[in-house]
């Protein structure tokens, strides 16, 4: 437990490093822009970047030692955040943000590939969990992780906002780099005891996709969990490519991020609340509660322009995040053997990463060029007037609105599948089992 937890910090360290960068630059680019299309692209680059790479990523964590694949990921961030901070030094910040010129896009896809390999480290991190907890705290330990997580963006929320408001994207990149470099010393001294990963006789390819379906599918229903969790994923497209326009026109930049931070210790209560009492007895229908509840939050946190409301909204809506987040890891880290999971962990993510780019690059046109100008029209106001109210940013509401009530009704609708019965009945069979050899285990 001891090392898990120097893991546990130094994950912390890199993921708000990475957060911290990730946040400024969707931050900057907005301000400077104001194009709601150029923040959903880059947004949904990102998450197309992670769903590409999992897959791989997944493979690498299996055939490798845990500890080297966490210090890989640190070494390729560090050098991709220095190189965005050399084109930085190089071209005006006019070049940069052209999204009409070739060097906006080249600039925020470094800055992406670095906070993507980044992801590396959680896939490895969340094998750790097995291999250093016992399995009866496997649900507490995840409850940490998303602890850890939302630690690291409360404080990148807060600091890329006046990193950017007060001193600009230039010395926002010099401190990431030099946090990538502080995160990558530090790793370097740690240690995680694991035997070297078996070898097989064949050549394996990089992205090895039969092996990561093959186990899935060993895992009889774990598919139909992969696809429950994908409801999060789907909608938060929705949020990742409007939540911060919407925020910053109820916020100047520099309180926007302060918003953020105030808001993610949703996340740190909802991870601690699982570290104390875990996720019941069946991990699955907790989540598909839970993702109803956030259904009804994105429906309801914008019904009218009240930054009170935006805030509480979002509080709760981050809250429940590490539940969700860790119900899915429980169950894949009881089901799933050890040598597998790696690859496991990295097709969940590609999967469920793969949907929020989907939405995220359908609704910011979509937002920008119909919905937008139409809640600003008097059509739009006299139609939607009476449950959104009046406000610039109306369409975003109407948005919100839509998106959160079809998370309800696919949540609904999962637990009256044969699937979500499935995977029920096997995860709560090998909890029992477990449960029935530990008492019969004399004690020593």
């Amino acid at each position: 437990m001891r090392t898990f937890g120097q893991i546990l910090v130094n994950t912390a360290v890199a993921n708000v490093t990475t957060s911290f960068l990730w946040f400024a630059l969707t931050f900057w680019v907005y301000l400077e822009t104001r194009s709601v299309l150029a923040t959903g692209i880059v947004g949904g680059a990102y998450m197309l970047l992670v769903a590409l790479f999992s897959m791989i990523f997944g493979t690498i964590v299996d055939r490798h030692r845990k500890h080297l694949v966490m210090v890989f990921a640190g070494v390729v961030t560090l050098i991709a955040f220095g190189f965005a901070g050399g084109l930085y030094l190089v071209f005006p910040e006019e070049a940069l943000l052209d999204l009409g010129g070739p060097m906006f896009w080249i600039f925020s896809a470094i800055i992406l590939f670095g906070a993507v390999i980044e992801n590396m480290r959680n896939i490895a991190l969340s094998t750790t969990v097995t291999l250093l907890v016992p399995e009866e705290r496997h649900a507490n330990a995840n409850g940490l992780v998303g602890t850890v997580q939302g630690l690291a963006f409360l404080v990148t929320s807060v600091f890329s906002g006046l990193s950017i408001g007060l001193l600009g994207m230039g010395w926002t990149l010099v401190i990431a780099i030099l946090l990538s470099a502080a995160a990558l010393v530090h790793l370097l001294f740690l240690r995680i005891p694991e035997e070297q990963p078996e070898r097989s006789a064949e050549k394996a390819p990089l992205v090895d996709l039969r092996g990561s379906i093959t186990a899935v599918r060993a895992a009889t229903g774990l598919f139909a969990l992969i696809i429950f969790s994908t409801f999060n994923n789907l909608i938060g497209g929705v949020y990742m490519a409007l939540m911060d326009p919407y925020g910053l026109e109820l916020f100047p930049v520099e309180l926007w991020g302060v918003v953020l931070g105030v808001t993610s210790c949703g996340f740190i209560i909802g991870g601690l609340l699982i570290a104390k009492f875990g996720l019941g007895r069946n991990p699955i229908r907790t989540m598909l509660l839970l993702v109803i509840a956030m259904g009804v939050l994105g429906a309801l946190f914008t019904i009218r322009e009240a930054w009170w409301l935006y805030a509480l909204g979002i509080l709760l809506y981050m809250t429940l995040i590490p539940a969700i987040e860790a119900s899915e890891q429980t169950v894949i880290q009881k089901v799933v053997p050890f040598k597998t999971q790696g690859r496991v962990f990295g097709f969940a993510s590609a999967f469920e990463a793969s949907a929020a780019p989907i939405t995220s690059f359908l609704i910011a046109p979509i937002a920008q060029f119909l919905i937008i100008p139409y809640m600003s029209s008097t059509p739009g106001q006299e139609a939607f007037g009476w449950l959104l109210g009046e406000g610039r940013a109306r369409g975003i509401a109407l948005i919100f609105l839509v998106a959160g009530l079809v998370m309800v009704l696919a949540a609904v609708a999962a637990f009256f599948t044969k699937s979500y019965r499935t995977i029920s009945a096997q995860y709560l069979s090998q909890k029992e089992s477990v449960q029935a050899d530990d008492a019969l285990t004399p004690l020593h």
